[in-house]
């Protein structure tokens, strides 16, 4: 399937002529697998799209050269850890560095931050009801004396003793 859709890939962009970087790889690894429909196929890309491959609170600990890190596995939901020589963990990570010549998929098209409008129509031909999440009320402060909510002013930290 890689030597498909890198073939189909390519052809599409010659046919645009859209210029391919020099250093394009020959083998391609394509990961291709049913995500869903709407939300679900949203859902999906938007974590290859707008994070990082891991964010700093991921990694735990970085001792003797091993480099201790968590992820989500994706079949069954639960946290893992897994430990690596620091080697191995940036090959990981630079598998996911672009190659030079490309550029993210969200700084073009209906992802771009200026195509709010583009956006919502691609929403709505996709089919794609958005629910707005209604903000909750933070719990009121209680006097103790009077039972009634009490209105915050600010707040004072205590000094800082020496010794």
């Amino acid at each position: 399937m890689a030597k498909v859709f890198r073939a189909r890939f390519l052809a599409e962009l010659n046919k645009a002529k859209l210029s391919i970087p020099g250093n394009v790889p020959k083998e391609w690894v394509v990961d291709c697998s049913h995500v869903g429909k709407g939300i679900s196929a949203l859902k999906y890309l938007s974590r290859y799209l707008y994070r990082g491959v891991i964010s700093e609170k991921n990694i735990i600990s970085n001792q003797n050269g091993q480099i201790t890190f968590q992820y989500i596995e994706s079949k069954t939901g639960r946290t893992r850890y897994r430990t690596l020589k620091g080697e191995d963990f940036l090959f990981l990570i630079l598998q996911h560095v672009l190659p030079r010549g490309f550029r993210r998929v969200r700084d073009y098209g209906f992802l771009h931050s200026n195509a709010k409008k583009l956006l919502a129509v691609v929403q709505l031909i996709l089919r794609v009801f958005l629910t707005v999440i209604k903000e909750r009320p933070r719990p009121a402060f209680i006097c103790s004396c009077c039972q009634t909510p009490m209105t915050i002013l600010g707040f004072r930290y205590p000094a800082l003793e020496s010794g």
